[in-house]
């Protein structure tokens, strides 16, 4: 079934604004500047996966929009060509989300009102196209999350099709991955589970963020075929609704997340010992952030991508997770959609880390799908000779003065700027500097109001933040 495509060269486009990263590089952007934006929250963007295929090695990113789905071929990652798009049920969706499994992407969304339907596409004809093998909603209707292990696609508040209402959880066999078979519906062993929002599955072991309940750790029994709880974490420090998690590969630490109410801290989670797990720290993008966290991916047994509305690509050095350490990170939406309804739905909505270049997939809600190099975060590596590390601005929001404080290694010269979102710069400063804390104070009483970068450069280094003048 070959699908007649939206010239590639019709949907590349740049941002205007300034780059505010750290150890993370921008290789494209993509966006389609006729993707209209939905009316809650003017999501344009929302779920993003990615896949190679076997045959040829060829890299794709799948991103979702309120109108569908895009295959695009990210093999050189500064050059993104679409290579399909699949239109979804229905429009205006905020929610698109896919897990692959072989050849084939599942493509679930959890929109009402008009009707919609879970999709299954198979992607062995790429580059020329993606063929739909399933389009209704036979098997369900609409879907929140899903994730595959091994053979199995579990579903996250599934409705209506073989599901019969709204359903917690669900498991379906998938031995004909064009034709899902449902196994077990979580409810039937466990009536009185709360909705799981969204799952992480290995080996049948299910981490579910069962939304205001906490996190519960659930055993699929493929013999007996029946869900039994092993433990639950209903109380613990910055809770809220529960809402994603990821486990790193040696089974120890779960990097968890809360999404509302705002600005609640990620969470690195000890399951060393699943029977008696224990929150080991709470942590943030910054001290002063006001953004929230919404899903995290897990790089080896070191690192954390967390998707951050507001905040970007934000990475974690896990490898101590009693001592969490922000190892770099680069913000998707530096201006946080002022125009939106509601700009604290805005920004990064997820971070796909595992495609075999290296490479970060993100989305955004306003601005679309970014393909970055993040080996300067994700690598572990000695600091440089006079690496600074650990920049932070406050108070943020300001009015009067902003300090900015900053560790080195060593002595070092350094500059401090500060720039707007249009490049030029307001204040500068060359400083001669010792090893340890360092602080610059800036009186920024005479600022505009609005959105500012500062930056902290030396040989080797150079860091970006933003902070906000608010009068």
């Amino acid at each position: 079934m070959k699908k007649v495509l939206l010239s590639s060269s019709l949907l590349v486009s740049c941002l205007g604004f300034s780059q505010i990263s750290q150890n993370v590089n921008l290789l494209s952007n993509w966006f389609n500047p006729a993707t209209p934006a939905e009316p809650t929250y003017a999501i344009k963007y929302n779920g993003v996966w990615g896949w190679v295929d076997p045959q040829d090695n060829k890299e794709y990113a799948i991103i979702g929009s309120s109108e569908g789905t895009y295959f695009i071929d990210v093999t050189i990652p500064t050059a993104p060509v679409v290579r399909d798009y699949v239109p979804g049920r229905r429009n205006n969706c905020i929610w698109r989300e896919y897990k692959t499994y072989q050849n084939y992407c599942y493509m679930v969304s959890d929109d009402g009102g008009p009707p919609n339907s879970f999709q299954i596409a198979d992607m062995s004809y790429l580059p020329d196209s993606v063929h739909l093998v399933h389009d209704d909603d036979s098997i369900f209707e609409r879907c929140h999350t899903i994730w595959v292990d091994g053979n199995k696609l579990y579903c996250g508040i599934p409705r209506a099709g073989v599901i019969g209402g709204t359903g917690r959880m669900a498991v379906f066999s998938l031995a004909n991955p064009e034709l899902p078979l449902l196994l077990r519906k979580l409810e039937t062993n466990i009536p009185s589970t709360d909705y799981v929002h969204d799952m992480f599955v290995r080996n049948d072991t299910v981490y579910a963020s069962s939304s205001n309940s906490g996190l519960f750790i659930y055993k699929y029994n493929t013999g007996p075929n029946t869900f039994t709880t092993i433990n639950s974490l209903t109380t613990y420090p910055g809770q809220g609704y529960n809402h994603s998690s990821s486990l790193t590969p040696d089974g120890k630490t779960l990097i968890m997340l809360d999404e509302v109410p705002v600005n609640l801290p990620c969470k690195s989670v000890d399951v060393t010992n699943i029977m008696n797990i224990s929150v080991l720290q709470t942590f943030r993008s910054t001290p002063s952030t006001i953004a929230t966290p919404h899903n995290p991916h897990v790089v080896n047994n070191t690192r954390a991508v967390v998707a951050y509305y507001q905040d970007g690509v934000q990475i974690f050095d896990i490898s101590n997770p009693s001592n969490v350490i922000r190892s770099g990170y680069y913000d998707t939406n530096p201006t946080d959609c002022p125009s939106c309804p509601n700009p604290n739905y805005s920004g990064c909505w997820g971070a796909y880390t595992e495609l075999p270049s290296g490479i970060i997939l993100a989305s955004d809600m306003q601005n679309g799908l970014f393909v970055l190099d993040a080996n300067g975060a994700l690598v572990s590596s000695e600091l440089t000779e006079d690496a600074a590390i650990n920049l932070v601005v406050f108070p943020n929001p300001a009015s009067d003065n902003v300090s900015v404080s900053f560790s080195l290694k060593n002595s070092a010269e350094v500059s401090v700027t500060v720039s707007d979102l249009a490049g030029r710069t307001i204040f500068s400063e060359h400083l001669s500097l010792i090893p340890g804390a360092n602080q610059s104070d800036i009186d920024v009483s005479g600022f505009d109001a609005g959105i500012y970068l500062v930056t902290v450069r030396g040989e080797g280094f150079s860091l970006t933040q933003k902070f906000t003048v608010s009068r």
